[in-house]
């Protein structure tokens, strides 16, 4: 296996940070935070002419250094002209910055882009006005993604998020020999399971999504009448931005017990629904989207496996606990997806 496969970042070194900002016209000070990234690697960088005083990040921008070989140019930039429209409309999406003419550099054989720096918490989504402000600004962002489709970036379907991860993991994941049989059975009755629910939610149309919209996805700030800010949420790494239904924006931010769920999808959609229509027949396929979303989460940690930032952030992964657990979860997921649909 190459570098680029089993230690994707090993020569992206604080100098080549530093230098690789340098290259767009960014002069770094020196100092470097790394943030909280597994599939790309993400810094906050102070740049030269901040006052001593002001402290760090007083004057910083974020560099994001992709994955190799995960996306082409192609679809990065589409992820970049999608973002950036949005923000044109002042839809509050964090998109990367234009620098020489261009939202994507290279730079010692890394591909990177540069975003402003926006801080703020997590939103607070048990308060219904809070969501209803999020569902405007998701409704939008889809009024957008309806307008177009994507032509290089994959669609969130059946076979790259259920079939694919299946089969992989059991080709390459090692599972524990008692245990393989049971997981390939309980993932195939769970598939099976997903294809149902898409097939009861009838024709479903396919958009642009943002794709990862969950509660660590939006910031919220605070008005701030000095800097001429209004405050409320903002959406950031559109990295999974992809092709799907309009639901999967809004299932991620939904509570657990069913029926706060419903007041929830309730106060989102009073929001959404002023900017977009929703399709209330996409509500059978919440829990077939979870379903997918946890076969594809256990692929994408084996996948990343040889990196040497998964071993020590997933010290857990491949366990007997943790494949028995994963079984429990897809019988569970079984079991939901036959429950009448969430009602709003």
């Amino acid at each position: 296996m190459s570098d680029e496969t089993t230690r994707p970042y090993a020569g992206l070194t604080p100098e080549v940070v530093l230098d690789a900002l340098e290259s767009t016209g960014l002069r770094g000070d020196g100092r470097l935070l790394a943030l909280n990234s597994f599939e790309n690697r993400v810094y906050l960088a102070n740049l030269e002419g901040a006052a001593p005083d002001e402290g760090f990040a007083a004057r910083s921008v974020v560099a994001k250094f992709y994955r190799p070989a995960r996306w082409s140019d192609a679809q990065i930039g589409e992820e970049h002209a999608f973002a950036r429209s949005l923000a044109e409309l002042e839809i509050p999406v964090v998109a990367p910055q234009m620098l020489s003419g261009r939202t994507l550099h290279e730079f010692a054989g890394f591909r990177f882009a540069v975003y402003p720096r926006c801080g703020g918490r997590p939103p607070e989504l048990e308060d219904p006005n809070v969501l209803e402000w999020i569902g405007r600004f998701i409704g939008r962002i889809h009024s957008l993604g309806a307008a177009a489709p994507f032509r290089e970036r994959p669609a969130l379907d059946l076979e790259g998020f259920g079939k694919l991860p299946r089969d992989w993991l059991l080709a390459n994941a090692n599972l524990p020999a008692e245990l393989k049989e049971v997981w390939r059975s309980v993932a195939d009755q769970a598939l099976d399971g997903v294809r149902v629910a898409w097939e009861r939610a009838g024709r479903v149309a396919t958009i642009r999504l943002h794709g990862d919209c969950h509660v660590g996805n939006i910031l919220w700030t605070e008005p701030d009448a000095r800097r001429g800010a209004s405050g409320g949420p903002h959406f950031v790494d559109l990295d999974d931005a992809r092709s799907g239904p309009a639901v999967q924006d809004l299932w991620m931010l939904l509570p657990g017990e069913r029926a706060v769920a419903e007041k929830s999808l309730a106060a989102l959609l009073r929001g959404y629904e002023r900017f977009f229509e929703f399709d209330r027949g996409e509500l059978c396929l919440v829990e077939a989207l979870r379903t997918l979303r946890l076969l594809h989460y256990a692929y994408w940690i084996a996948r990343r496996w040889d990196d040497p930032a998964f071993p020590a952030a997933f010290p857990w992964f491949g366990t007997q606990r943790y494949w028995e657990d994963r079984i429990q979860e897809l019988r569970e997921q079984i079991s939901a997806m036959q429950d009448p649909p969430l009602a709003c």
